[in-house]
This record gives structure tokens, sequence and C-alpha cells, in this order.
């Protein structure tokens, strides 16, 4: 029997329904990762839709080289920091590795520690059919599920390294089916990761939830970058990224003129300067 789980998120904020109503509307959906409070805070007033909670926090936060050593109490932690900033977006938090690969229950346990820690709704990497059951079971339990196909980071292993996939007709068609069958089991929304953009439109025009694109063209319903990739805080992102601001350069020069001013002996002023 599945687990049921009585969970409570915040009240405020966008639905699962809400981005289902932007797709048939036909307005795009904007998607942030966001790893803390501040951060959650300056997407949400800027109205982005939905704010992710990413496992990527291993590598961009942490300096890890992949997303499998993050923990579930890493992404409670986050989640619980992004969501006091989140108000009006919709915020999903990611299902790490191993919180719901070992089994239907362990799923429904993770997801719903996930939803205490206030995130709206929870994202599983689908790059098997067995991780769809697991889907399911956290659906039956009230908790709804934004299914990632395509390139699964947390499978890097078995990839070999990170790139396109769907580059074939066979590796196509698995991830379209699995995309399909995550939408028939339940899924509220797909995110469609490093695909060819034929494949991305194809499952957009064949599900009716939206689809939210990473690196697989403009055909989906909507677009997620990373928060650190989009400003500038990330050096060597993939291609497919668009920086629009060098925020490094600007946080590394205003660390250099605090350094250069305090061995100068200029900051802070003498006693009595700023009176």
């Amino acid at each position: 029997m599945p687990v049921k789980v009585c969970a409570v998120s915040s009240e405020t904020g966008k639905t699962a329904r809400d981005l289902k109503r932007m797709k048939r509307e036909g307005r795009k959906i904007v998607a942030v990762t966001a790893y803390d409070w501040r951060v959650g805070e300056i997407v949400d007033g800027c109205g982005v839709d939905l704010v992710l909670v990413g496992d990527s926090v291993g590598n961009v936060f942490a300096g890890l080289p992949s997303t499998v050593s993050v923990r579930m109490r890493d992404m409670e932690y986050h989640t619980r920091a992004v969501s006091r900033g989140v108000r009006n977006a919709h915020l999903c938090a990611d299902m790490p590795f191993l919180s719901y690969q070992t089994g239907e229950r362990d799923a429904v346990r993770n997801a719903g520690a996930l939803l205490r820690a206030g995130a709206r709704s929870v994202k599983m990497e689908i790059s098997a059919s067995r991780h769809i059951k697991a889907a399911r079971a956290v659906t039956d339990a009230g908790i709804p599920v934004v299914a990632h196909v395509g390139l699964c980071p947390q499978s890097v292993n078995l990839y070999g390294g990170y790139g396109i996939q769907g580059c074939t007709p066979e590796s196509a068609d698995d991830i379209y089916r699995l995309a399909l069958e995550s939408r028939e089991e339940g899924a509220v929304a797909l995110v469609v990761e490093c695909v060819p953009p034929a494949l991305a439109r194809r499952i957009t025009s064949a599900v009716d939830i939206p689809t939210i694109g990473i690196g697989s063209g403009g055909g989906c319903d909507g677009q997620i970058l990373v928060f650190n990739d989009l400003v500038g805080l990330t050096e060597g992102v993939p291609r497919f990224v668009r920086q629009y601001c060098e925020a490094g350069k600007i946080f590394s020069s205003a660390v250099e003129d605090y350094v250069r001013e305090v061995r100068e002996g200029t900051f802070p002023p003498p006693d009595g300067e700023n009176d």
C-alpha cells in the first residue's frame, strides 16, 4: 500500500494547475534554479514563474564534481532557505540521488520531507521505467511530481559524461516514451534537458502538461537556467546558457578594491571623517 504523507506546504505562489493553464494559454514559463533565501527573493520579485531548488547545488554551490554526492539533508536545508524568499512563484525541489531509486516507500517519505521544507512539488529524474513507479507512488501520496527526462545528471556515470541525449532514433524514442509514461502516471510538468530541439517539440506537442527546456531549443513551453549561470558567476557554462551580466567580475572588482583600501589604510577612514 502507498504511504500517505500529511505534508503542508506554503499556501502562496503558483500551483501546478497555474503552470498547466499557462501552457494552455500559450504563455511561456520562466524558471530559475536557486539555492538560498536572498536569490529566491530576488528572482521571485522579478516575476519568474517557477523556482527550482536543484541538486545542482552540489556543483554550483558546494564545488562538487557532480550531483551524486548531494543528500536529502542538503536538499531539505536549501529548500527551507529558498522557501523563505519565494512568495509568488511555484517552488519545486529536486529529489537527490538515491532518495527514490531505492524504492517507493523511500520516495514518498523523502518527497514528503521536501514538502515540509517548503516545496510545492518535487522533481524526479526519469532515466528508466522503474523510476516512474516511484513517481507514481509519490503522486498517489498527494505530492505533485515534475518528471525530468533527457540528460539526467544523476545517471552521469552511466552516460560516461554530460552530453546531448536522444541523438539516435532508438534513444529519442526511449526518451519520448518515458516522457509520455510519466504524464500518464501523473506528472504535472516535464523538464526536458539536452535533447535535440525536434525531440523537445515532439514531446511538447504530445502532452497536455508544460515542458520546461534546458539546452533543448525554444520549442518547449518554458525555459530554466541556473541563477549563477545567467548572472555570470559561473565559468565554463554550457553553450546553450546566455549570461546576462558579469557578476563574477563585478564581485571580484569590489573585493579587490576592499583589499587595496585596507592595505593602504584608507578603509576604515580616520576617526571622525564620516561624522
